[in-house]
């Protein structure tokens, strides 16, 4: 059984999230006794495109471009390497590339489509899949009749591993027939500096129990010490304290690192709904009956502005240690 796994690069290097897909890719490759297949699209040197090998990849196929295409023509260019490949499966992030693309795919395939998926196939034949269902209170499992198979792997699911192989890198021209598009872009502003919030494996977020917008700079401290995004509830994105990026909940981004700090934050359904999936969940409130305590790993009662500070200055010396 081949696999094809559609690798997303930022500006010539992949995240760690593609080196998750291949490293997922190949535990499933030697369950199914298959081959691990990458798609790259962009400009990557062979340097990086041969990293794809060290995680399980045996070919990458690297289409060059100067830009990416839209969703509609990036489908149709994965369906065009199915086909090429033999690949049955396809594997995606379940992210926004992923949710733009995949289903797409899925339906000129004529496939099943599977997203949140956090773990292997349970069985093959037929084949089932687990997947987070009921804001990741619970898991389902997804069975998957069609020949081909379209999966998106959720965040930190399954983690990044080892599974070293000298990779063949191939080069492509990127056909004229998949850069035509109705879609022009008017105009894009990067992030740089910042750890991306879907790839983070730690993430620090507060809520409106932060009272103030001028002390969310204990709220960054930490996050820096301990190499992680930061993040908010959406009251606070509402009122403009927070960029709508950092906003995680049920109408924002759903993430699932291995550590989440919620400082100050009541813990309503729609914010946990988001990030449930987390390994780990720290919460600190003054309120202690707010529901955050309800799915909470560790629990702490006090005012965050003065627990912060203790927090930051402990993690510091975690650090020099």
């Amino acid at each position: 059984m081949k696999i094809l796994v559609y690798t997303e690069n930022r500006e010539g290097k992949f995240s760690k999230q593609s080196f998750e897909l291949v490293s997922y890719a190949y535990a499933l490759a030697e369950m199914a006794g298959g081959e691990v297949i990458t798609l790259s699209v962009g400009k990557v040197a062979d340097e990086g495109l041969k990293q794809l090998g060290e995680y399980g990849a045996s070919r990458v196929i690297a289409v060059d471009a100067d830009q990416i295409p839209d969703s509609r023509n990036l489908s149709r260019l994965v369906q065009h390497w199915m086909s090429e490949t033999g690949a049955a499966i396809a594997l995606f992030a379940d992210n926004n590339t992923g949710k733009a693309v995949a289903p797409g795919l899925a339906a000129r395939l004529k496939a099943g489509v599977v997203s949140g998926v956090s773990g292997l196939p349970l069985i093959l034949e037929p084949f089932v899949v687990p997947r987070m269902v009921y804001s990741g209170k619970a898991l389902a499992n997804i069975q998957i009749n069609s020949d081909h198979k379209v999966l998106m792997l959720t965040a930190n699911a399954f983690g990044v591993q080892q599974n070293k192989k000298e990779a063949a890198v191939e080069h492509h021209a990127l056909p004229a027939e998949f850069t035509s598009s109705d879609i022009s872009v008017l105009s894009s502003d990067k992030q740089t500096g910042k750890i991306l919030l879907s790839e983070a494996e730690v993430v620090v977020s507060a809520g409106r129990g932060m009272k103030s917008p001028d002390n969310w700079g204990g709220i960054e401290e930490l996050a820096e010490v301990l190499g992680a995004a930061t993040a908010c509830s959406r009251p606070v994105s509402d009122e403009g304290w927070r960029p709508h990026s950092e906003h995680v909940g049920q109408t924002g981004k759903v993430i699932s690192p291995k550590l989440y700090f919620a400082f100050g934050i009541s813990g309503a359904i729609q914010h946990v709904a988001g990030m449930s999936g987390s390994k780990i969940i720290v919460a600190v409130n003054k309120d202690h009956e707010a529901p955050i305590f309800n799915v909470a790993d560790y629990g702490l009662v006090g005012d965050v502005n003065q627990v912060l500070p203790q927090m930051i200055e402990a993690a510091k010396k975690l650090k020099a240690e």
